[in-house]
C-alpha cells in the first residue's frame, strides 16, 4: 500500500495525539516521546509498505491503517506495555475532540438503512487484519487493546452499545460485531 493517502492523512491527524498519550498515560518524559514518535513514523512508512491494497469498500481499511499507526509506536516505546494499559493508551489517543464529534454525527445515522447494510456485511467474519498484522509484528498478544474501541466509539456515537461475543484475538474461530439501540 502507498502511504499517499488515508494512511498519511491518519498520521497528520493522530500523530500528535498518540505521542501526547505516551507522556500522559505511559509516563514517558516528553524527550522520550518525541523521539519514540520520530522512530514510530519510519516504522508506520515500513508497514504500511508492506500492508496489501484493500478492496473498494473494505470497510476495515481504517481500522488496519490505524492498526499500523498503533503498531509503530508500540515497537519503539522504552517499554512494552500490558493490554490494559495500551488499551487505555489507544482509546485516549484516537479519542480527540475531532474523532469524539465524528461518533456523534455517525451516531445520528446509526440504523440507517446503508448503515444496517453495512453492518450485515460485518457481522461475522473469520479472517482479521489486524490479527494477521499484528502476529507479524510479535504484538498478537496485544490486539485487544484494539477491539476494545469499538465500544468506546460506540459509547462516543451516543446512539447504540457495541456488542460482541467472539473474537479471533481471545482465541474464538471468527469476530462478531453488533449494535443495539440505545433506548432513550
Amino acid at each position: 500500500m502507498k502511504y499517499a493517502g488515508m494512511p498519511m492523512g491518519m498520521w497528520m491527524l493522530f500523530h500528535r495525539s498518540f505521542t501526547h498519550q505516551l507522556t500522559v498515560v505511559l509516563g514517558q518524559s516528553a524527550e522520550s516521546a518525541k523521539a519514540t514518535e520520530k522512530a514510530a513514523k519510519q516504522e508506520y512508512r515500513r508497514i504500511i509498505a508492506r500492508v496489501p491494497d484493500f478492496e473498494p469498500g473494505d470497510r476495515f481499511q481504517m481500522n488496519l491503517v490505524n492498526c499500523a499507526m498503533l503498531c509503530a509506536y508500540v515497537l519503539h516505546m522504552p517499554k512494552r506495555p500490558t493490554v490494559q494499559t495500551l488499551t487505555d493508551y489507544y482509546a485516549k489517543s484516537m479519542m480527540t475532540p475531532a474523532m469524539r464529534w465524528f461518533c456523534r454525527k455517525s451516531g445520528k445515522n446509526k440504523f440507517s438503512d446503508k448503515d444496517i447494510a453495512g453492518m450485515k456485511q460485518a457481522e461475522k467474519f473469520h479472517k482479521c487484519g489486524i490479527c494477521v498484522l499484528m502476529k507479524e509484528l510479535g504484538l498478537y498478544d496485544l490486539t485487544p487493546a484494539m477491539c476494545r474501541l469499538d465500544y468506546t466509539m460506540a459509547e462516543a456515537g451516543e446512539a447504540s452499545d457495541f456488542v460482541r461475543e467472539y473474537t479471533l484475538a481471545s482465541g474464538g474461530s471468527y469476530c462478531d460485531c453488533g449494535y443495539h439501540k440505545k433506548q432513550k
